[in-house]
């Protein structure tokens, strides 16, 4: 028997732990990968090295697959037009990919279905976004973004003035201006698509930032009403497949002070919203993501505990971060320690924790200690 081969255009963490997840079921991977020391070009065994935005290198990469997904939306909207013209499964396909690529297409998109959103609309410079502040009564803070190319904070400001609003513009690419909205946390919800249409949702989670990066996610969100949940749940499963997602779609939401849930990012890849599910649920989020793009049935997306939480590890100045093992491991046993290969550097995003139980405060103390003693933040 021949098992398909999977190509994964990106060699970061999500690629890594999504070969993971092939494993067990004899999937073959295929990296694309800009350097031989990124993540998963370190696990992988058939890589190659070369840059996504060259059409041709994509050609030669995809003939030795049998579907193509991403780690990334970075690949441009007209190679993978290109491939799927050649008859080369994509998965997710340009049409769904490019409302992760371009936050102004996403929008318009979400507009159009009805999705809840933050009042927005593109501006042309400073004055435009002043404009833009004063049509919602509000006026000035907003958020302005590039509409692509953004991630953790990048491409993105949060404006007081005209004067604050010129260095978005410097780009010289489309700028998106957003209200800022008054929300008492971040939330996100988890779907999963295949071709033929069958979704799975996985719990809400609420997603803690720290300048602007994911430091925390706590599954399920607390005390957030069943409803609340379901209407989230179902909304991330219309916008699946109003899009024509295939494989898992990350819908990042802000839950307001009047009750409103809006949503602020989508994300077509495995997300960091859902790294819980490699210890916390039935089937994780990566193994969803190759189920999907090989059109195999999805998975149980039900947790294992009454409470799962993900710390990122973030570099610091301690960059021996094996030696914290020692005192980790036997601090917690439970403890699920995932780490990216990556070289240490402050702020970076180097691995994450898993915790899970019935106590939420217990939980979240155990891996917030552990994420903090890896980094050094803490030595005791």
């Amino acid at each position: 028997m021949t098992f398909p081969v999977v190509g994964m255009v990106g060699g970061g963490q999500l690629a890594r732990m999504t070969h993971e997840a092939g494993i067990p079921l004899g999937i073959r991977f295929r990296l694309l990968s800009d350097t031989p020391q990124d993540s998963a070009a370190q696990v992988v065994s058939d890589v190659v090295i070369g840059d996504y935005r060259d059409l041709d290198t994509l050609r030669d990469f995809a003939r030795g697959c049998d579907v193509i997904t991403f780690d990334h939306e970075h690949v441009p909207t007209e190679h993978l037009r290109a491939l799927e013209a050649e008859g080369i499964p994509v998965r997710p396909g340009p049409d769904a990919l490019v409302h992760a690529q371009d936050k102004g297409v996403m929008r318009a998109k979400l507009d159009a279905i009805g999705a809840p959103c933050p009042r927005h609309r593109i501006v042309a410079d400073p004055a435009d976004a002043a404009a833009f502040a004063a049509e919602g009564g509000g006026g000035f803070p907003i958020i302005l973004k590039t509409v692509r190319g953004g991630y953790d904070g990048k491409g993105v400001w949060f404006v007081r003035s005209e004067e604050d609003a010129r260095d978005p513009f410097l780009a010289g690419v489309p700028v998106l201006a957003e209200e800022k909205v008054d929300f008492v946390r971040e939330l996100a919800a988890n779907v999963v698509r295949s071709p033929h249409g069958q979704a799975v949702a996985y719990p809400v989670v609420e997603s803690r930032q720290v300048d602007g990066v994911c430091d925390t996610v706590i599954a399920p969100a607390p005390d957030l009403p069943e409803e609340r949940a379901l209407d989230a749940q179902r909304l991330a499963l219309r916008i699946a497949d109003e899009l024509g997602v295939v494989g898992h779609l990350a819908v990042e939401l802000f839950e307001t002070r009047d009750g409103r849930v809006l949503v602020n990012e989508l994300a077509m890849r495995p997300h960091n919203s859902g790294h819980w599910t490699q210890d916390g649920a039935v089937t994780s989020q990566f193994a969803n993501h190759v189920r999907a793009v090989l059109d195999l049935p999805l998975g149980d997306p039900r947790p294992r505990a009454r409470w799962t939480v993900m710390a990122n590890v973030l570099g610091g100045d301690y960059p021996d971060m094996y030696q914290g093992y020692l005192h980790c491991m036997a601090r917690d046993p439970q403890l699920k320690i995932h780490m990216y290969g990556k070289d240490v550097k402050p702020g970076r995003k180097v691995g994450h924790v898993n915790t899970y139980g019935d106590d939420l405060d217990d939980v979240l103390e155990r891996a917030r200690h552990a994420a903090d003693y890896l980094r050094g933040t803490i030595v005791e």
